[in-house]
């Protein structure tokens, strides 16, 4: 099972389009989580999309939880905890805002916030995928984490 992981897509509709079309053609996955700031309901139109179920949290800068959630009404307000493949998975826009027991208790824990992208295994894998919108870094990435083999691949759309 494969799991899509996008956050910090800031409005940016061409590269979320890049990355529906990714996610639907060049690398399907069984799942899509969504780390939050989306920003506005015109750019969440895009992700509704996705050919996968899509999950996601509010990040800091989504003001319009009411409208991006008439378009995705599984959006919530974080943490959200989910189990794919067997795996407990806990996704969260700020990391630093994650209680330390919900931490303690995912064995995969999604983030976004920092906008820098990250994979760190030292007592689970956690994973940001980094910015889809590329304003801050000036790179658009996403990531694809196998639930099997917990192996992490991030794309990097500015390398197309």
């Amino acid at each position: 099972m494969k799991l899509g992981v996008i956050a910090d897509s800031h409005d940016n509709l061409v590269m979320i389009r890049k990355a529906v079309r990714y996610f639907n053609h060049d690398a399907p996955v069984d799942v899509i989580v969504h780390a939050g700031d989306y920003v506005a309901p015109f750019a969440v139109k895009e992700l509704a999309k996705l050919n996968a179920p899509i999950h996601g949290v509010f990040g800091n800068n989504d003001g319009e939880h009411a409208g991006i959630n008439q378009v995705l009404p599984q959006i919530i307000d974080p943490p959200l905890q989910l189990e794919l493949g067997g795996r407990r998975i806990v996704v969260v826009h700020d990391l630093e805002k994650l209680p330390e027991d919900e931490k303690n208790a995912a064995k995969i824990v999604v983030c976004g916030h920092t906008h820098h992208r990250s994979v760190d295994r030292n007592v689970r894998l956690v994973v940001n995928p980094g910015e889809l919108g590329g304003w801050l870094t000036g790179e658009c990435t996403v990531a694809v984490i196998d639930l099997k083999t917990l192996d992490v691949e991030i794309h990097n759309f500015d390398h197309e």
